[in-house]
C-alpha cells in the first residue's frame, strides 16, 4: 500500500484520548475539546506531517454524539494543518467495529484505521514515500482473544499459560517481516501497539489489559527492525525498560486522581533516511487543574481559596482528604458549602485514616463510592471480602477479565 507525502518526515505520537470519559461522573469534554485544538496548533507549529493515535481513541465502544463529533471535527481540521496523514489504531477500551465502520470515508481524508488485527499482517503495514524520503508504519492494534488464537496457530490454548506474550511476539515477528517486503533496508520503521510492557507504571484509570495479567511484553521482544514503538495503554508518559525508543506517549490530560503528578505531554519523533534522529517531548498544557486537597477543614478551606485565586481555563477540580480525627463529623455538604463561593468544585470528600479497609461494604459506610473504582478493583475488594485469595486462584481474575474483555466488544 502506498501512501504520497511531503519528504520531510515529522512525526507526532499521541494516545489515550478516552473521549467521552467521565472523572467522578463528571463530564471532561470541555478539556478533550480544548486539547484536540492544542493539538491542531502543535501540529501547524512543528510542521508535523504524520500523526499517529495508539489506541483508546473512546472511553468506551458505544461512545456518545457528542464524543463522535469531536473525534470527527478533529480529523476533518487536520486536513488544515501540514499533517497530511494519520494512523489510529484500536486500543482495549474501543469497538473495532464502530471505529473501522468509516475506513473507507476516512482513507479520503489520508486517515488510516486499523481497529483490529486481521487474517493478512500486510493490511496493518503502510510505506510513506516521496523523493528520497521513506517510513514505514506498522500500525497495530490491540489484541484481543480472536487474535491470540490465530497466532497461537494449533497449540492448546489453555495449556499455554503465556498465551498473550507468545501472541504479541509472534504478531509483532509477523509485522517486521512484512516490513521487510515493504520496502528497501536502512529506511526507518515505526511499529504501534496498545499493550502492557515489563516495568511499566499504571495508573487507578487503566483496566487490566487482558486476562491475569498475562502478556507483558519486554523491550527485548520487540523485533530489532523497529527504531520507534508508539505505545499506548499506560497514561504516564514513559519509556519502557530505559529504551528511549519504545515509548508509550500517555493520556493528554488526567482520567483518574492518582494522575494528579503527572506532567502530560505527546512525542515530537523526527526521521531522515535512515533512521530516527530526534525523539522529544512535548508538554500538554494543564487546561483543567486537578488536586487533591489534605489537612484539616481550615486547612482545605485556605487552600481551596488560594487555587481559586489561580488563572486557569477551566474550573479547577478537587478532592479533599480530612485528616483531623475531630473533622469526621464533618459531610461532604460542609465542604461544598465551604466551596460554594469559590472557583472550584469538590468532586470528592474522605477522610484520611490507615488503609484497612477491605470490602465493599466497608467501602460504602467510609463513603467512598463504588463507581470511583473500576471493574477489576471491585472485583478484586469482593473476593477480599469473601475470603477468595486471588494470588491462590488467578484463575478466577483470568475468568473476570475475559468475561469484561467480552462485555466491553459486545458494546
Amino acid at each position: 500500500m502506498m501512501i504520497q507525502i511531503k519528504s520531510v518526515m515529522k512525526i507526532l505520537h499521541t494516545s489515550d484520548l478516552h473521549l467521552g470519559h467521565r472523572l467522578l461522573e463528571q463530564s471532561q469534554y470541555e478539556e478533550q475539546h480544548l486539547f484536540l485544538q492544542w493539538l491542531l496548533t502543535a501540529i501547524t507549529e512543528e510542521n508535523v506531517h504524520v500523526l499517529l493515535i495508539a489506541g483508546d481513541i473512546f472511553d468506551n465502544g458505544a461512545p456518545s454524539a457528542q464524543s463522535l463529533k469531536l473525534y470527527y471535527d478533529f480529523l476533518v481540521d487536520l486536513r488544515q494543518t501540514p499533517c497530511q496523514h494519520v494512523f489510529v489504531t484500536g486500543g482495549n477500551h474501543d469497538a473495532p467495529g464502530m471505529l473501522e465502520a468509516p475506513k473507507e470515508l476516512l482513507q479520503a481524508l489520508s486517515v488510516q484505521v486499523v481497529g483490529k488485527a486481521t487474517d493478512n499482517p500486510e493490511n496493518e503495514v503502510f510505506r510513506i514515500e516521496e523523493d528520497d524520503e521513506q517510513l514505514v508504519v506498522a500500525a497495530v492494534p490491540f489484541l484481543r482473544d480472536q487474535d491470540i488464537r490465530r497466532a497461537l496457530g494449533g497449540e492448546n490454548y489453555d495449556e499455554v499459560s503465556e498465551k498473550y506474550k507468545k501472541a504479541l511476539i509472534s504478531h509483532y515477528r509477523e509485522m517486521a517481516d512484512c516490513c521487510r517486503k515493504a520496502t528497501a533496508s536502512n529506511v526507518p520503521v515505526i511499529a504501534m501497539g496498545h499493550l502492557f510492557a515489563v516495568g511499566g507504571k499504571a495508573s487507578d484509570s487503566e483496566q487490566s489489559i487482558y486476562v491475569g495479567g498475562l502478556g507483558d511484553i519486554a523491550a527485548g521482544d520487540f523485533p530489532k527492525i523497529f527504531d520507534y514503538i508508539a505505545l499506548g495503554h499506560l497514561h504516564g508518559p514513559q519509556t519502557v525498560q530505559g529504551y528511549e525508543t519504545i515509548r508509550y506517549s500517555g493520556s493528554p490530560y488526567i482520567l483518574s486522581f492518582s494522575e494528579i503528578n503527572q506532567p502530560k505531554s505527546v512525542v515530537f519523533i523526527e526521521t531522515d533516511q535512515t533512521s530516527v534522529t530526534t525523539i522529544r517531548l512535548l508538554p500538554v498544557p494543564c487546561f483543567r487543574p486537578v488536586r487533591s486537597i489534605q489537612g484539616t477543614v481550615g486547612e482545605c478551606q485556605a487552600a481551596m481559596q488560594r487555587l481559586s485565586e489561580e488563572k486557569h481555563a477551566l474550573t479547577p477540580w478537587i478532592e479533599v482528604i480530612l485528616n483531623d480525627e475531630q473533622d469526621k463529623l464533618v459531610s461532604a455538604s460542609d465542604i461544598n458549602k465551604l466551596a460554594e463561593p469559590l472557583h472550584v468544585e469538590v468532586l470528592k470528600v474522605s477522610y484520611g485514616q490507615p488503609k484497612t479497609i477491605q470490602g465493599i461494604e466497608q467501602l460504602l459506610d467510609e463513603g467512598i463510592q463504588v463507581s470511583e473504582l473500576n471493574p477489576e478493583q471491585v472485583f478484586r475488594k469482593k473476593c477480599d471480602e469473601e475470603g477468595y485469595n486471588l494470588v491462590e486462584r488467578p484463575d478466577l481474575l483470568e475468568a473476570f477479565n475475559e468475561i469484561l474483555q467480552q462485555l466491553n466488544e459486545e458494546k
